[in-house]
């Protein structure tokens, strides 16, 4: 349907499509024509007719969106015209103020873009877009409707000012925001404070849906005003701990008058809760002010105003009921110890009190567990920091964490144990499953823990045992309850984990003897709760368990084991006594124990597997850790049983997922280094162990050729290579590294080459043996250098460009060609005299690949051979049109012609070919580029008249009768005014009778369904 045909009700038809249409065919049909309507020079006029005479709130949103991505665009429009869009849109809004919201909305983005875009530029000596302010003041002082629409104008042009768009240059994105945050920003934030102080003059009516309107849109624009990137930082939103507002100098007297933050403290206590929340997110960036913003009088004045706004909300804590008020108090205080030192904390007056109120305010948040359990994290930070901070306080003052961060601890401990039974009992979302958040909470709760740790040791020893006992009784129990037995299993998990943090806590605070005698008395039960959970295996176990001792032994392995331990660490009287250990020697004994059996029993539980091959990563990493444990006796048999029989997660059985083969890389790795510590230069050594996977290689050798268990084939191949990428990764000698080489060549890498050819299709399968030839290649350590007689490294590149070949030629023709094409079209643009020099056979190539190129589906590729060939047909029809016209001076370029028109002279058929590509694309395809097949193709049939009329007579004559005179007169149609030349002019016109030939011929094929479509490719 032609643009200028389509009236308001098409459009309108368009517009229901595109929005809410469900039929998936109308809707892209719908897009490509409001598309072409924002192309159109009609667009504008259009928009007008939609506003203006639109029955549907979705023709006024398309218009909206027409309007904002024309003034959007790199080629702005006139000055006059942005003008005239900005006062015709602000006169329809004033006009139409209670249009639908998200038409508003979309319409004021419009004005927000203009004014964005245009705020440098100037007419008649003025600033014309910066008079928006003054605009939007003129809806303040009408109706509350005008006044809500002007609000929103303001709050919109304020998020569009601090909005990156990296299409555009950043330094210009950064003049405009400066500007604007150094001329109006300030008197923004004033005018929102004072309408927001007006407001509280008067009686609020929190029924009238107008004024709630009006506070919700204000406050959105005072969070807009404090959210905007001051200086340019581009701070991460996620990192929100680390957050603070860099707040202009310019906007002290506002910070400093105490009844700002009065203001804003009295809204959260006046409004309905979605109205105080943004009044909380208000002052979250409020409390996040710079600290160098005052001086330090006037910064412990400000702090004590903040602090009594906490106190106030604490004595009345009915909003907080609600999880978004909640949620946002929580960030509040996490900010204030962001901002604030703790020894200016303690200097307010009202600290003890607030403190108080603070911590019994955690102490139930903590309790009531299942009620936003988001909100802990930013609770938990606030505690940590403070506790963190004791140290450094030099105040006489009290600062009272000694009397309440035990109780926070122990708030944080008796209700996790409290939930166990609630979540078993009822079936819902265990907490310990979201590991990242048990671990965030755990890391924080470790400086807290910490402080009077006493306490903390007494409650969770009295805790362990009398949950261990009981756990104890119903395994002896011969009708013991599934329901008790998960509860109690649950609880344990959570005393593990619980007892894991507090050791590994001993890094993040001032430690003492008697400390390391607490951490060794808590660690003694988990190591017997380790000893009571592997004599039961494999009947009975509990994966949560099984993870939370892996975390125990993880924080005690970073605490007590390592290369700077002290050797007489109190820790290990209390262990001594009990369980026999003596020193770390003893601990890594236990540790590896532990890991094999958890390999040995666990195979079919990747994360318990995975968890516990990390563990045996980390404790590999360490020249003197090593020494050590390479004589333990656990060790020893892992290097001599590495296989499926000893270790079932080696093996390839269909019951293992292909992702839970990756942990075999992390397994290996540490085995290496293992193996390494006493392997020197003894290579009999190094064959015994790679025996497991010497005989899983002459396996695959004897069935590669059968069709024969096939899939278990590539399972094994996969298993090795993650295999062999863990060993080379851990070799990082020469020697080591050619003991590996030796071993895979010549006999076992060429079956990963043959593996590539035969599955190059299947990323499971390639990924690992390209990720294996990667690590080969890298010369970590020097390790790739090789003897000056050794041939290894001429074989190692050989071997990995074979491979880098075969998957290349297989899977990255795409990569390929988006480099190749772009080439050759710089090539044809400037240097065909480099193209007419080259040999017949490498032009016959080059022509060949440009064809092959016009079919391909990638518009990118197909628009680029396009546009090569063009060059090509040009040059040649321009050497044709200059025969006997031969100055001197272009004797070089002649005689470059020459060779071409001689080459096409033998080898006819290739632009014949590329004609009848391109007219089979015209014709029988969705031709997606159409422009750029219309620039060659003009060229093509000037040189080729004669084909062109064969290809003609071709496609007319294999139709019914009655279509053939409808097709012929497609074709003179076609050709209609098209003149003997390759003029800009000549191409436009042959340009726009091909869209409608395009278009007639596929009307003409489609009016009678019975005719199977035919192909003009007479060229083989």
């Amino acid at each position: 349907m032609a643009l200028h045909f389509q009236s308001l009700a098409e459009l309108e038809v368009l517009c229901t499509h595109l929005y809410i249409g469900t039929d998936l065919t109308q809707r892209i049909e719908a897009e490509k024509a409001l598309l072409e309507l924002i192309d159109s020079p009609e667009c504008l006029s259009k928009c007008q007719l939609l506003l203006e005479q639109g029955t549907t709130s979705y023709a006024q949103l398309l218009a909206a969106t027409c309007l904002s991505k024309l003034v959007s665009r790199v080629s702005p429009l006139a000055i006059e015209q942005r003008v005239d869009i900005r006062n015709y849109i602000l006169n329809y809004v004033a006009s139409q103020p209670k249009l639908p919201p998200f038409v508003i909305q979309a319409l004021i983005q419009v004005i927000a873009k203009i004014t964005k875009l245009g705020w440098f530029e100037v007419q008649k000596d003025q600033f014309v877009f910066r008079e928006i302010i003054a605009d939007v003041k003129k809806f303040l002082q009408g109706t509350v409707e005008h006044c809500i629409i002007g609000v929103i104008i303001l709050s919109e042009l304020t998020q569009e000012m601090n909005l990156v768009d990296y299409s555009r240059p950043s330094a210009k994105h950064r003049k405009i925001a400066t500007s604007f945050r150094d001329t109006s920003l300030k008197d923004i934030l004033v005018l929102a404070c004072s309408l927001l102080k007006e407001v509280l003059a008067k009686p609020l009516n929190l029924q009238d849906e107008g004024q709630q309107n009006l506070v919700m849109q204000v406050l959105k624009l005072v969070l807009n005003c404090l959210n905007f990137d001051f200086i340019g930082s581009s701070a991460d939103e996620s990192a929100d701990d680390l957050c603070t507002v860099q707040i202009p100098t310019t906007w002290r007297t506002i910070f400093l008058e105490p009844e700002t933050l009065d203001l804003f403290f009295n809204l959260y206590h006046l409004l309905q809760p979605l109205l105080s929340q943004l009044a909380l997110s208000c002052l979250v960036q409020f409390a996040s002010t710079r600290r160098s913003l005052f001086s330090s009088p006037e910064r412990a004045k400000y702090l004590g105003n903040l602090i009594k706004g906490v106190k106030r909300i604490l004595e009345n804590p009915q909003g907080l009921s609600d999880p978004g008020n909640y949620h946002e108090f929580c960030r509040f205080l996490a900010r204030l110890k962001t901002n604030y030192q703790l020894g200016e904390l303690v200097m307010v007056k009202e600290y003890p009190e607030v403190i108080r109120l603070i911590a019994n305010f955690t102490i139930t948040s903590l309790q009531h567990w299942e009620f936003a359990p988001n909100s802990v994290h930013y609770l938990l930070t606030l505690w940590q920091r403070m506790v963190a901070s004791v140290p450094f306080v030099k105040s006489t003052e009290p600062h009272l964490l000694d009397t309440y961060a035990p109780e926070i601890t122990k708030a944080f401990i008796t209700s996790r144990l409290e939930s166990v039974a609630i979540v078993v009992r009822d079936n819902l979302d265990d907490p310990l499953d979201d590991t990242a958040t048990v671990f965030q909470q755990l890391e924080q709760l470790c400086t807290v823990s910490r402080c009077e740790y006493e306490k903390t040791c007494t409650l969770l020893v009295q805790l362990f045992d009398q949950n261990a006992q009981n756990y104890q009784k119903l395994l002896h129990s011969p009708s013991g309850i599934t329901v008790d037995k998960a509860i109690q299993e649950g609880r344990l998990a959570w005393l593990v984990y619980l007892v894991g943090t507090v050791v590994g806590g001993r890094l993040t605070y001032t430690s003492t003897d008697e400390h390391d005698a607490m951490d060794g008395e808590l660690s003694c039960r988990v190591f017997q709760l380790i000893s009571l959970m592997d004599t039961g295996l494999p009947q009975c176990s509990n994966e949560k368990i099984e993870l939370a001792i892996l975390w125990f032994l993880d924080q005690f392995r970073k605490t007590y084991v390592g290369d700077q331990l002290q050797r007489t660490s109190k820790v290990y009287a209390r262990m001594s006594e009990v369980l026999g250990i003596t020193d770390d020697n003893h601990v890594l004994e236990t540790f590896m124990t532990k890991i094999v059996t958890n390999l040995k029993y666990w195979g079919r539980c990747e994360p318990v597997i995975s968890r516990t091959l990390q563990f045996l990563n980390d404790l590999s990493v360490g020249y003197i850790l090593l020494k050590k444990l390479v004589k333990i006796d656990a060790v020893k048999f892992m290097l001599k049983n590495h296989t499926s029989e000893h270790f079932p997660f080696l093996g390839i059985s269909d019951s293992y997922s292909l992702s839970d083969f990756r942990c075999r890389t992390t397994f290996y790795t540490a085995l290496t280094r293992l193996l390494m510590v006493d392997l020197g230069e003894d290579e009999d050594e190094f064959e015994n162990f790679m025996l497991p996977l010497t005989v899983s290689f002459e396996t695959v050798l004897q069935i590669f050729n059968n069709n024969f268990k096939q899939e278990d084939v590539k399972r094994m191949l996969i298993g090795l290579a993650r295999d062999l990428r863990g060993i080379a990764f851990a070799l990082n000698t020469k020697t080591s590294y050619t003991m590996l080489f030796d071993w895979m060549y010549p006999t076992y890498l060429p079956i990963l080459q043959r593996t590539i050819e035969r599955w190059y299709g299947e990323p499971a399968c390639t990924t690992p043996i390209l990720k294996l030839m990667a690590e080969l290649m890298q010369n970590r350590s020097q390790r790739l250098n090789f003897d000056v007689s050794s041939p290894n490294g001429i074989l190692l590149f050989r071997e990995a460009s074979k491979m880098i070949c075969t998957y290349e030629f297989e899977t990255q023709y795409r990569k390929l060609s988006q480099s190749y094409y772009p080439l050759l079209e710089c090539l044809t643009q400037d240097h065909m005299s480099f193209i007419t020099n080259l040999e017949p056979p490498v032009l016959l190539y080059v022509l060949t690949s440009i064809s092959e190129g016009l079919t391909t589906l990638d518009t990118v590729v197909s628009s680029s051979c396009c546009t090569s060939l063009d060059y090509i047909v040009t040059y040649l029809f321009k050497h044709i049109a200059k025969e006997g016209k031969k100055p001197l001076r272009c004797r070089e370029a002649t005689q470059a012609g020459q060779r071409l028109l001689h080459f096409m002279q033998q080898n006819p058929d290739v632009l014949q070919q590329m004609m009848s590509v391109l007219m089979n694309t015209i014709v029988f395809e969705d031709c997606r580029n159409q422009w750029s097949v219309s620039r060659p193709l003009l060229g093509l049939i000037l040189l080729n008249e004669k084909y062109f009329s064969e290809l003609r007579a071709s496609l007319i004559n294999s139709q019914p009768l009655p279509k053939q005179e409808v097709l012929a007169q497609c074709f003179r149609n076609l050709m209609e005014g098209v003149e003997q030349n390759l003029s800009v002019k000549n191409r436009d016109r042959f340009t726009q009778n091909l869209s409608v030939f395009r278009r007639d011929v596929a009307e003409a094929l489609r009016s009678d369904g019975s005719t199977e479509p035919c192909s003009l490719d007479m060229v083989s």
